[in-house]
């Protein structure tokens, strides 16, 4: 192996760096097993609606496997703040369906909630605090730093940030007319056709957005460390005081 083939401490820190904004990403949105969990419910309502047209036993079904897998969770001990999440949309669909006795409405709830989140992201971004920032900061365990102390990242944020507004912004786009002009199943099919793209879309490019970014600064680590110092200082001082003392009755 040459010099050339050796692996140089930069490299290997941008590998670390690009392992620990994966295992972020992948904490923060619940990996393959969270985007199980979200469409799961809704592709199990389209299916028996397209099947039988029945809006009660649909909607039975979407909240029966929502409860479920955050049974599961429950289970195995994990975190269940993806299942539950999925349960409370699941919840707010069915009971807007059920009100208004129009299948489409179950769909409804977590399309205003699209819509919502992608301008979040945009006005936070406008705002000068990119909202995937505010969600990645304690995962990076780097929390607000960020904002003030890293402007690398800062700007790594609001790109994510931009990013995943317009992909949302755009899913709405495509959502809202078919919920206006087509039929339920038909909505249902694009609505779960298109909850996995974008998604992937959003956290590919948020990766690749942070991997090129400054590292995170720990600010719990430099928490830890300045609270060991001062506790080292107060007892280097301690000790200081006790030492005239000690020679004076030595004398």
């Amino acid at each position: 192996m040459t010099s050339l083939d050796k692996p140089t401490e930069e490299t290997t820190a941008d590998d670390g760096a690009r392992a620990v904004t994966e295992a972020a990403l992948l904490e923060a949105f619940g990996g393959i097993r969270g985007m199980v969990e979200t469409v799961l419910p809704g592709l199990l309502f389209v299916t028996i609606f397209t099947i039988n047209k029945d809006l009660h036993w649909s909607a039975i079904a979407a909240l029966a496997v929502s409860l479920v897998l955050v049974a599961v969770r429950l289970a195995m001990r994990d975190t269940v703040k993806h299942a539950f999440s999925g349960v409370f949309g699941v919840a707010f669909g069915v009971v807007f369906a059920m009100m208004t006795g129009n299948a489409k409405d179950f769909y409804l709830p977590g399309m205003l909630y699209t819509l919502g989140l992608g301008l979040a992201y945009i006005v936070t971004t406008l705002a000068g605090v990119p909202l995937i920032g505010l969600i990645l900061g304690p995962v990076f365990k780097e929390n607000l730093s960020w904002r003030t102390r890293n402007p690398g990242r800062k700007k790594a944020y609001a790109k994510a940030s931009w990013a995943w507004g317009l992909i949302l912004l755009g899913k709405c786009a495509i959502l809202f007319p078919l919920y206006w002009w087509a039929d339920t199943t038909q909505l249902g099919w694009v609505l779960i056709a298109l909850k996995i793209p974008p998604f992937l879309l959003a956290v590919w490019l948020t990766w690749v957005f942070l991997a090129k970014a400054p590292a995170p600064i720990d600010v719990f680590a430099e928490m830890e460390a300045q609270e060991k110092a001062e506790e080292e200082g107060a007892a280097a001082a301690e000790g200081g005081g006790r030492t005239p003392g000690r020679h004076r009755r030595e004398a």
